[in-house]
């Protein structure tokens, strides 16, 4: 009996002396030094500062003290740094067709309202998300709620124009919440599908504009509040989307440009900042570039 044990004992402490060879545990220091070695790179991509200050805290939670083989601990910290990053884009998703087919069942239209800075994208993404409607089948109207800045309601009217769409439209200076109203009405009456806002592009620090947004909003209860944001503003994505998100409230995010920007680290930034979805992703010039955002293949092609 005793012999059985003494071999067993025996047994045991040659595996664990070989384990002890073969594996180590993971420290913060390897962390530290891969985080030191790829923080630029990181940066260069367009991810903020904070989120990277973020993974490298998430990381250590998730890995300190793990066993892993060795020469496996760089795999195993990229490993864990995907899977992060997964986490941060993949947030509840919001479906613009679903909340479409929603409203159909109880007669209504859905309304969408975009919102952004300046030359962000914002009307001409506008007009993509009706060609992208269209081709499945539903039947969008345009509200101009720019009444705001010059030649805005002749530049949507124009891609109304040219994808065979109604546009409601007032005067300039009118009161960009009654536009929406009677897009609505208008909608509604016809049988259309959705109602897709155009409004004034602004900065949080024009009060004026974001109370005009926030009635807006107030007096239409839209069923999303879609914040348009150019990839290439880098870092002041962040400022943008949690302002905006301050101000009036965002529901998803759909970020322009991406076909320039090959760094594409805005997006896990603005995810970060507010915790909504990008739902689309401008992908070009014509009405037809753009799709939906895939996290999964994102995050493939950013990490590859």
């Amino acid at each position: 009996m005793f012999s059985k044990l003494k071999q067993q004992l025996k047994e045991s402490m040659e595996r664990f002396s070989k384990e002890k060879i073969t594996t180590r545990r993971i420290s913060e220091k390897d962390i530290d030094e891969f985080f030191d070695e790829n923080e630029i790179e990181l940066l260069q991509m367009d991810i903020a500062v904070e989120v990277v200050d973020f993974l490298r805290k998430e990381m250590k939670e998730k890995l300190v003290n793990k066993s892993v083989k060795r020469g496996k601990i760089r795999e195993e910290i990229e490993k864990a740094l995907k899977g992060s990053l997964m986490e941060i884009v993949k947030v509840n998703g919001t479906d613009i067709e679903e909340i479409i087919d929603k409203n159909k069942g109880e007669g209504k239209p859905a309304c969408f309202v975009f919102l952004g800075f300046n030359g962000s994208g914002k009307t001409t993404t506008i007009a993509r998300i009706a060609k992208y409607l269209i081709d499945r089948g539903y039947k969008p109207v345009m509200a101009a709620a720019d009444t705001f800045r010059a030649a805005a309601i002749e530049q949507i009217e124009i891609h109304a124009k040219n994808l065979g769409i109604k546009l409601i439209k007032h005067q300039y200076g009118a009161d960009p919440a009654a536009v929406v109203f009677d897009a609505v009405k208008y909608a509604q009456s016809k049988k259309h599908d959705a109602v897709l806002v155009d409004t004034a592009g602004r900065t949080h620090i024009d009060k004026n504009l974001m109370d005009e947004l926030e009635k807006i909003i107030r007096v239409n209860q839209p069923d999303l509040r879609i914040l348009v944001i150019d990839s290439l503003t880098g870092n002041d994505a962040v400022e943008q989307a949690r302002k905006f998100n301050e101000a009036v409230g965002v529901d998803a995010v759909i970020m322009t440009k991406v076909d320039v920007n090959e760094k594409g680290g805005s997006i896990f930034s603005v995810c970060y900042a507010i915790n909504k979805p990008v739902i689309f992703l401008g992908t070009g010039q014509g009405y037809g570039d753009i799709e939906k955002f895939n996290p999964e293949r994102f995050v493939e092609r950013l990490v590859e």
